[in-house]
């Protein structure tokens, strides 16, 4: 098949490589001219991924209807900023049944509105997918060994982006939970973030074990209350993406949570950083709707003030660390205690 990726980014340039690798021809489309020229060079994106050359079945490009109207797939990861300009612009060059996959984690600034949500509101006649898991691009660069989840309602999608992506060392599973699926994928960077501060403070590995597992439970907790199921959170796009991302220094997301730990402030690291951490604004646009839907969600509570409240980080562990106490796993049956007694 012919494949358009739309975003010429480090995840972008991954899924391109390994779509082009098994043999289909693909366009990889960006909007940056220098970047375009250097890329069809000397086919390497030396600005995200140096050292990864890059298949020959790439087509490098600026001309996104060009690369949509002649695909019969199309993965859009850029910005969730730009998620919806970028859907405006190729909507009248998609066709009808085509699949468009977003490989974007994060949620619209303005309003609760997913990546696949805009795929529907913006181009009609697609067939709406999502792609997410612990998919940090380095390693998955460097044929480390991966898997990632393709989301979608229709099978026969799912085993498109199956065909199209898998290889010896990337492993892709299919689940019909779309939103389940992209809320993990987007929620995870909000506490990247927390564990990257408390990896610079030094907690422990006790308490990051801690803090990883609470993160899932109030993940879980916050996505079925808006409809999605629980036990998505137990498989990569749960907890698998949950693991990586506040573990890993590759993780934008967890490197912006040490420089803050470390003593900058938010704006200063994330000029340090000097990449986007979506985890910044998915926090403000989930804390909204936290507040809307009355769900229990500390930790980002304890993000908020620490980002956008000006609060002693210390202060704030101490009112975590002394709050009242809650059931281990949510979603379990509540036990009998007269009965094991």
């Amino acid at each position: 098949m012919r494949v358009a990726v739309v975003g010429a980014g480090s995840f972008g340039t991954v899924v391109a490589n390994l779509i082009a690798s098994n043999g289909n021809p693909t366009f990889l489309a960006m909007r940056d001219e220098a970047q375009l020229q250097s890329m069809r060079r000397g086919s390497e994106n030396l600005r995200y991924l140096p050292g990864l050359k890059l298949s020959e079945h790439i087509t490098f490009t600026s001309d996104f209807r060009h690369a949509v109207a002649n695909s019969s797939m199309v993965f859009v990861v850029v910005p969730s900023g730009s998620f919806r300009e970028v859907a405006r612009e190729i909507a009248p060059h998609v066709r009808p049944g085509t699949g468009v996959v977003s490989g974007t984690k994060g949620l619209e600034s303005t309003g609760f509105r997913l990546m696949s949500q805009i795929i529907e509101e913006e181009i009609a006649g697609a067939r709406k997918g999502v792609l997410s898991g612990p998919n940090l691009a380095e390693e998955i660069a460097a044929g480390k060994f991966a898997g990632t989840v393709i989301a979608s309602e229709e099978e026969d999608l799912c085993l498109a982006v199956q065909n199209a992506l898998a290889t010896g060392t990337f492993r892709v599973y299919a689940n019909s939970d779309v939103y389940g699926v992209e809320l993990g994928g987007a929620l995870k960077n909000i506490y990247a973030i927390i564990c990257g501060i408390a990896m610079a403070l030094n907690v422990g590995q006790n308490a990051i074990a801690t803090v990883i597992t609470r993160s899932l439970a109030e993940m879980s907790r916050f996505a079925v209350s808006m409809g999605a199921s629980p036990y998505t959170f137990l498989g990569l796009s749960g907890v698998g993406d949950l693991v990586a991302t506040c573990t890993s220094p590759h993780s934008r997301n967890y490197q912006l949570g040490y420089r803050i730990g470390s003593g900058l402030s938010l704006s200063e690291a994330m000029n340090d950083l000097g990449r986007l951490a979506e985890g910044v604004n998915t926090l403000r646009v989930v804390c909204r709707k936290r507040d809307e839907l009355n769900v229990y969600m500390p930790l980002a509570r304890g993000l908020e003030q620490v980002l956008f409240e000006d609060a002693d980080m210390g202060e704030v562990v101490i009112d975590l660390m002394t709050s009242e106490h809650q059931p281990d796993v949510d979603f379990a049956e509540p036990v009998n205690w007269s009965r094991n007694r």
